[in-house]
């Protein structure tokens, strides 16, 4: 997992836009109605196929499957291991708090996604492997067909699960934790089995302050974030570190971010988790600037950093000699064979979300590939 390709390599975080068909269907099965199971599996074969080859085009090395046959990067689980069912109430990120006016037009204008956020109301346990094993079948099918220098599939986090699926049936969070970590350590274990790299999303290091933690002291929140990497590390007891990247990032929206907790607290909690890569956001107004604070911090020697250096909030195209600008500033710090170029975080987080227009989404991976090339000029 590193770029002695003599270039520096590109990668994004993992979800990408889902077509009409997909969401469809998608939607269909969330609301319980009948869908045909061959029929939903051509639809998502037919889509991962197509994604695959469209990121092969636009110059991505690393490539995903999109996320195409997930509802959301956490919930999704809920139709793999049990434990979870109904609804669960939503509270606002803080910084949105502080702005009420923006908050509710974010609202009215549906830029919040609706759709259920069960609770973990029983014993949690994996129950069926057949999606996670369909989603490597289809997926080794499109790289074949495309060839990509390399391929990554996405998987929840202990942590994020527990920050998006609150528990009200363990006595403890430690608990709940560990069940569901050992639920998730199949998913992790047949992924990488697979002969895929294996993305650890784990927003709730970074978004978790200002959300699920915002209430909480500092040491407080310090001594939560710690316990799901202790989680996550317990779950990938049997992975080979070189195998797994981890994503983490402050909330994957456009808004005041006023109460992120900075690159200095969460990257060294980071670092403690075994995946060898690490994707983190710093493109956005809020942390672009951290790139400089990445001196401060000991990154071990076997990390591979992989910055995020286009922004997925905006309809913006970066500039290929911003991007190229943003790769040298870490590749500086840790060396240019210590570092791959991706995105803050995925395009689609939640399927059927309004985002970055689709073509849009193409010419920023476009742009970061050439963005590449000329620092890969300047480093080599």
């Amino acid at each position: 997992m590193s770029s002695h390709a003599g270039r520096i390599l590109t990668t994004h975080v993992g979800s990408l836009p889902r077509p009409l068909d997909v969401t469809t269907t998608i939607f269909k099965a969330e609301r319980g109605e009948f869908v045909d199971k061959a029929e939903h599996e051509k639809i998502i074969e037919r889509a991962v196929h197509d994604i695959v080859g469209r990121q092969v085009d636009s110059g991505v090395d690393i490539v995903s499957d999109g996320e195409m046959d997930k509802i959301s990067y956490a919930t999704y689980i809920k139709d793999r291991i049990s434990g979870f069912d109904g609804d669960s109430s939503r509270t606002p990120p803080a910084d949105l708090e502080d702005f009420p006016g923006f908050l509710e037009q974010l609202a009215k204008s549906g830029g919040t996604p609706t759709y259920k956020r069960p609770q973990c109301v029983s014993e949690i346990r994996h129950v069926d492997i057949r999606p996670v094993i369909l989603e490597c079948e289809i997926f080794r099918r499109a790289v074949t067909a495309h060839s990509p220098v390399g391929a990554f599939l996405n998987s929840a986090s202990p942590g994020v699960i527990a920050m998006f699926q609150p528990n009200v049936f363990y006595t403890s969070h430690e608990a709940y934790l560990e069940a569901v970590a050992e639920a998730m350590r199949i998913e992790y274990e047949a992924i990488v089995a697979a002969g895929f790299i294996l993305q650890i999303d784990s927003p709730d290091l970074g978004l978790g302050r200002h959300m699920m933690f915002k209430r909480l002291a500092e040491h407080e929140y310090l001594a939560r974030i710690n316990e799901n990497v202790d989680a996550l590390n317990h779950a990938l007891r049997n992975v080979p570190a070189d195998r797994v990247r981890m994503h983490v990032c402050w909330g994957n929206y456009e808004g005041p971010h006023t109460h992120d907790a900075p690159l200095t607290t969460v990257l060294p909690v980071a670092l403690r988790a075994k995946p060898q890569g690490l994707l983190f956001e710093s493109s956005n107004p809020r942390h672009a600037h951290e790139w400089e604070d990445l001196g401060k911090i000991h990154i071990p020697d076997d990390k591979v950093l992989i910055p995020g250096v286009v922004d997925t909030t905006t309809n913006f195209v970066e500039h290929p000699r911003l991007i190229a600008q943003r790769i040298l500033n870490v590749a500086r710090v840790v060396g240019r064979d210590r570092v791959i170029a991706g995105t803050d975080c995925g395009f689609s987080t939640f399927a059927g979300y309004p985002g970055i227009d689709t073509d849009i989404v193409f010419a920023k991976l476009r742009s970061m590939q050439e963005g590449a090339e000329l620092a890969s000029k300047v480093l080599w």
